[in-house]
């Protein structure tokens, strides 16, 4: 095959979607992107996704787009995200994406915050509330839509455009080459709101280099696992969050590998049976649902299939942590093989080599359930701000309980009150619009993550709380109410969880039930008698502070469209303290 003609950045620096246009060049009939259509399964390849990226770029500046221009994106996870992402970099303008479960006020902060200038978005629902919020913006005047019709949504402030109708009337801009060669490696091209566990999200501004540091992380990582090119990843996490953005998406395109995106959460099951994905990247929520689901199937059947599937496990997590397997347990182990770990390879689609777990912490039962089950997790850690990715386990060597080494590239070190601080060039340039709290999070070139933890003789890393989320009791002890709430959600009766406890003398905590235990329940009674149950079985695991002595039962389940959990599934501790604060504080007796 002939070497591209074109060579992308300046100074041999990179940048994304100059990458991208080599990769297309080198393997232009390649499948790269999959979504279901019609209920059939339909492929993009490398050049039919360039096509796409060059004719909106064409649109894009036909708009008047101009380098350093925001451009605001909403929509689910589909090929079109990808295509918007890549055409607005290429011309030098910046992404600035948004969750779909936003609400109409979210949208219009990001929109007016960033002050965006072009906005594209789906359709349906969603874009009659990207539209409202965007028609409430001075600046935002044109609105791209990829589904359904625009005249309804147009209205004397803001132009709505229909994706298909626009990207048919231009070609792609002949000096779009000329362009992409021109970018800068430090110039900001992506603007990633936090999902904001508390308060009004920061704009987190990225660059080729930042996101690049991280793709180049990840490769080295991945080809200790021979799965550093032409895998298929099944895209489910949203492309608004960084995680997704940089290993859902650029890492795959750079790595000659196929994105099938998952048609929702609802649907993850089906999917992986259909996609057969090999690397699959996703939060901790997603193995606790899968846990649930597995373990409920096999107490359902009960009997021999309980008890070899119980032992596949135990065994499993003896052989993961290198303990000497019993003469009995050495002989059952290849049978438990067969009748066993390959059913649950296959419902996860036969082909997984790696689930990649992030964004929040694996309670380590959860990841050894699966790891037991031959199922490999490599958990790591990172935040937005380090667009995200800082530390994760490798291939040929994985502590579950971590959240492995520095990647490469990566200094990782704690401070005296061993909060972890992070240096690189995987670093964001800053906060938009917000200098304060810039130089309030990376000082002297280190950014201070907010996370606390340790760091053994081998460099990997546990984290071991939030700064901020830390509770004090009255006694002056310090608690993790993560590690409480994932011991308690270990219990089947336990949906979800939220502790508290700050500045009194016990832990108290909001539990949401298992829906199975409502729906067999005879009564409230009997919920919350299985509730104490479970929650006194937790308690034998935890030490005597960490115990929680009383709960109440939450109203509903913490969601996204209630606030009380991010767009990235993690609990917004300050919205449920809100919710339920005077309830919580009538469980602890009154000061005479």
């Amino acid at each position: 095959m002939a070497e591209p003609t074109l060579r992308y950045g300046v100074n041999g620096t990179s940048n994304l979607p100059g990458s991208f246009f080599e990769a297309a060049s080198q393997d232009p009939d390649k499948t790269l992107l999959v979504a279901k259509k019609s209920g059939e399964w339909t492929p993009m390849t490398f050049k039919e996704t360039e096509d796409q990226v060059r004719r909106l770029a064409g649109v894009l500046l036909g708009l008047g787009v101009k380098p350093g221009d925001k451009v605001f994106v909403s929509a689910e996870n589909r090929p079109e995200w990808a295509v918007a992402d890549l055409a607005i970099m290429a011309i030098g303008a910046i992404v600035v994406p948004a969750f779909v479960t936003n609400t109409e006020d979210d949208f219009y902060y990001i929109m007016s915050h960033s002050e965006a200038v072009v906005g594209i978005t789906s359709g349906g629902s969603l874009a009659d509330s990207v539209s409202r919020a965007a028609s409430q913006c001075s600046g935002l005047k044109t609105m791209i839509v990829m589904d359904g019709e625009t005249k309804s949504r147009s209205s004397k402030s803001l132009k709505v455009l229909d994706w298909s109708e626009e990207l048919a009337k231009v070609d792609g801009p002949a000096d779009l080459d000329d362009r992409v060669a021109g970018l800068d490696a430090d110039d900001v091209c992506c603007f990633i709101y936090t999902s904001g566990t508390g308060g009004r999200p920061k704009g987190v501004m990225l660059t080729h280099k930042s996101i690049q540091a991280n793709i180049t992380a990840a490769i080295d990582l991945l080809k200790e696992g021979d799965v550093a090119e032409d895998q298929r990843f099944l895209s489910l996490l949203p492309l608004s969050h960084s995680y997704e953005h940089t290993a859902g998406m650029h890492l795959p395109f750079q790595t000659r590998s196929e994105v099938w995106y998952c048609e929702s959460a609802d649907q993850i099951a089906n999917n992986l049976a259909e996609v057969s994905p090999t690397l699959m990247t996703a939060v901790p929520r997603l193995y606790e649902v899968l846990h649930d689901r597995i373990t409920r199937g096999v107490k359902a059947k009960g009997g021999v299939s309980e008890k070899l599937f119980n032992a596949a496990v135990r065994i499993g997590i003896k052989r993961m942590n290198g303990e000497r397997l019993s003469v009995g347990e050495a002989l059952i182990n290849p049978l438990l093989d067969k009748l066993v770990r390959k059913k649950v390879k296959m419902r996860l689609g036969g082909r997984l080599q790696f689930f990649i777990s992030g964004g929040a912490a694996l309670n380590p039962e959860i990841g050894g359930f699966f790891m037991g089950l031959g199922v490999n997790i490599l958990q790591g850690y990172g935040q937005t701000e380090a667009s995200p990715l800082i530390s994760a386990n490798r291939p040929g060597s994985i502590k579950i309980e971590t959240v492995g080494p520095a990647v490469q590239g990566v200094e990782v070190k704690l401070t005296d009150e061993t909060e972890i601080i992070v240096r690189g060039d995987l670093l964001m340039k800053g906060y938009w619009k917000d200098k304060a709290a810039t130089d309030e999070t990376i000082v002297n070139g280190w950014l201070h993550t907010g996370d606390l933890g340790s760091i053994d003789d081998n460099g990997f890393i546990t984290i071991t709380g939030r700064k901020k989320d830390i509770i004090v009791n009255s006694g002056g002890d310090n608690i993790a109410p993560s590690r409480v709430e994932g011991i308690l959600t270990m219990e089947p009766e336990i949906e979800q969880a939220m502790v508290d406890g700050d500045k009194k003398p016990w832990l108290a905590a909001v539990i949401v039930p298992s829906p199975s235990l409502v729906d067999n329940a005879a009564d409230a009674k009997a919920v919350q008698k299985a509730v104490a149950e479970a929650v006194e079985r937790a308690n034998h695991r935890l030490s005597k502070l960490e115990q929680v002595r009383r709960f109440l039962i939450a109203d509903e389940a913490f969601t996204v469209d209630n606030a009380q959990m991010t767009a990235t599934l993690k609990a917004r501790r300050h919205v449920i303290r809100e919710v339920y604060g005077e309830r919580i504080d009538a469980l602890y007796p009154k000061k005479s």
